[in-house]
């Protein structure tokens, strides 16, 4: 078998290569960002068996055949166990329904988030439980054992099935995982690891794209989960190449900001489980802890007898969550009135702005408006759109809406209110949590109607005229 070597160079953003030095990458279109790179090939005889090439032949037998040197056995498909049994409990249930009930063995997940957001907080607090049944190895590229130590120290983490390394040589990090053979691994960050084969510097598009690939055939092979912490970019996303993220098999993004006490995890791809659940934690002095009733804690704080604020219920997978919509409009002291968004599309704030003025003769071309969703949550689908009004008008009106009242709902431009999915596992939530009134679509409230285990009072609002009846206060005679 012969070696030789290539000279390539690869665009450090998009990852496009070419035989030749270009000063603009022709792909992403960005300056100076082609690097060169020394890549080691080899060539090998293509001889099958027999001495010809090898090609697909019906008379070739199915039983095995041999692929690089090594020989391959395909398994039927009734002989292979898939059992949720098989999977490891990490002793956090909010990590949990966002794996899909547990971890899988032999996956890789990556786990991505702003810095300092709390990502290796949460990998080295599940170590503590995992601990108990598993041996683990935590492999840090960005920390020395000692700083793990104290970091461990803080989250009362001291079990003795724990082993930490620092390196960076990822042939090193194989080979160990190899000789101890650990049950489950941490790999703190995917983006300092190098491979010795390649010439280029850690966190690289090559060298992210084959330290995985090595640690996605350290984990296929021996049947051990491997975690992988991922740094983000300036846009948000996962450093390196986008086939990063097609390699694993799963994604996890702890999403919310530092400043906030709360942070959700959120799952973008998992093929052993489903990308609609979502993780609520609280980040407190000894680390993460789970937050049962994301609802309740969102709803905490709710000023009482103030206009401009409705209750909301959105769905994060099979989660109903209530949390608190607030509005404020005032007088423009500008040529153009500010319109200004936390945690709701900019766009469809102006969408529905726009179908209150037309469709409800309210008057916003000279008022400013604000909106902001509590908590730091991101509402992104339709039901918003009807408790997003609802505060807007209690604000233009300045007329409170009742504490116990709570609405879902989307609006179309004729002004009308169309059904959302999961419309019954809202209302049993605000139930549950001492609501007493809600405002949702009048197709909606003709199908829960029917419900005997629903005792919440439902007002149907076919159009933006009914929910206008419903809110402003009736006129004296």
């Amino acid at each position: 078998m012969a070696t030789k070597s290539k000279t390539v160079f690869v665009c450090d953003q998009c990852g496009y290569e070419s035989p030749k030095w270009y000063g603009r990458c022709p792909q992403c279109r960005n300056w100076n960002t082609l690097q060169e790179q020394i890549r080691q090939t080899s060539s090998r005889s293509s001889k099958g068996l027999g001495g010809g090439p090898v090609s697909a032949r019906d008379d070739l037998p199915l039983e095995g055949s041999y692929q690089g040197g090594g020989f391959v056995q395909p398994k039927k498909l009734s002989s292979i166990t898939a059992d949720d049994k098989e999977r490891y409990h990490t002793g956090l249930s909010e990590l949990d329904r966002v794996l899909g009930g547990g971890i899988v063995r032999g996956s890789l997940i990556l786990v991505g988030g702003d810095p300092g957001i709390g990502k290796s907080t949460l990998m080295l607090q599940i170590c503590q439980y995992l601990g108990q049944s598993y041996s683990i190895l935590y492999v840090s590229g960005e920390e020395s054992e000692r700083q793990i130590k104290l970091r461990a120290n803080r989250l009362k983490v001291d079990t003795d099935s724990l082993s930490l390394v620092s390196v960076t040589d990822m042939d090193a990090v194989t080979a160990l995982i190899e000789n101890t053979r650990p049950q489950i691994v941490i790999v703190d960050s995917i983006q300092t690891m190098t491979a010795s084969a390649y010439t280029s510097g850690a966190g690289s598009i090559t060298q992210v794209r084959e330290c995985t690939q090595m640690l996605i055939h350290t984990a296929k092979t021996s049947d051990i989960p491997i975690f992988l912490i991922g740094h983000v970019n300036k846009d948000g996303a996962i450093a390196g190449p986008k086939v990063l993220e097609h390699m694993v098999d799963a994604v996890l993004y702890f999403e919310g900001d530092k400043q906030l006490s709360f942070r959700i995890l959120r799952a973008v791809k998992n093929r052993y489980g489903s990308t609609n659940e979502i993780g609520v934690f609280e980040m407190g002095e000894e680390g993460l802890e789970e937050v049962d009733n994301p609802s309740k804690m969102l709803l905490a704080e709710r000023p009482a007898n103030v206009s401009g604020t409705c209750v909301s219920c959105m769905m994060e997978g099979t989660r109903p969550i209530l949390a608190e919509v607030q509005a404020l409009v005032c007088k423009t002291g500008f040529g153009n009135p500010r319109r200004m968004s936390t945690g709701f599309d900019y766009n469809r704030l102006n969408l529905i702005l726009a179908v209150l003025e037309k469709r409800g003769g309210m008057f916003f071309g000279n008022i400013d408006a604000y909106i902001n969703v509590v908590g730091g949550l991101e509402m992104d689908e339709p039901a918003a759109d009807l408790p997003i009004a609802v505060a807007l008008i209690s604000a233009y009106i300045n007329r409170p809406v009742p504490e116990d009242l709570f609405a879902f709902g989307e609006i179309g431009l004729a002004g009308e209110f169309r059904s959302v999915t999961h419309s019954r596992s809202r209302v049993l939530e605000a139930q549950r949590l001492g609501f007493t009134k809600c405002i949702l679509p009048m197709s909606e409230r003709k199908k829960l109607s029917r419900e005997t285990d629903i005792h919440l009072q439902l007002f149907g609002a076919a159009n933006l005229g009914d929910l206008l009846r419903l809110l402003r206060p009736k006129e004296k005679e």
